[in-house]
C-alpha cells in the first residue's frame, strides 16, 4: 500500500512542476489559481510521501519519489510545453525508469 502512496506523492510532484510551469506563462487571476494549485499539489505529495516513508527506507522513497517527479515533468514538458524530445534525452529518461523500478525490485518492502 505504501508504495502505492509513493506513487501518488510522485504524481503530485508532477502536479507541481506542471503548476509553476502554468503560471509562468499565464497573468493575473489565471496565474494566481496555478499558484494554488502549485500550493495544493506539494502540501498533497509531501504529506503522502511523509507517510510512505514511515515503512519505506527513506533514501528508497525518496529516490523513487524523485525519479516520478523528474520523469513526469519532462513528459509533461514534451507534451504539454513543447519541449525537445531529442534521442538522449529520452534514452536517459528511460534509463531513470529503469533505475525507479529496480529500487522498487530491491526494496526489501
Amino acid at each position: 500500500m505504501n508504495w502505492i502512496i509513493l506513487i501518488i506523492a510522485g504524481l503530485f510532484e508532477v502536479g507541481f512542476t506542471a503548476s509553476l510551469g502554468k503560471a509562468k506563462t499565464t497573468m493575473g487571476v489565471a496565474a494566481m489559481w496555478w499558484y494554488g494549485s502549485f500550493a495544493v499539489c506539494l502540501t498533497i505529495s509531501m504529506v503522502l510521501l511523509v507517510r510512505a516513508t514511515q515503512t519505506l527506507p527513506l533514501g528508497t522513497a525518496y529516490a523513487v519519489w524523485t525519479g516520478i517527479g523528474a520523469v513526469g515533468t519532462v513528459l509533461v514538458g514534451i507534451i504539454f510545453f513543447k519541449e525537445p524530445a531529442t534521442f538522449w534525452r529520452l534514452v536517459f529518461i528511460t534509463t531513470l525508469i529503469g533505475s525507479i523500478i529496480g529500487l522498487k525490485v530491491v526494496s526489501p518492502y
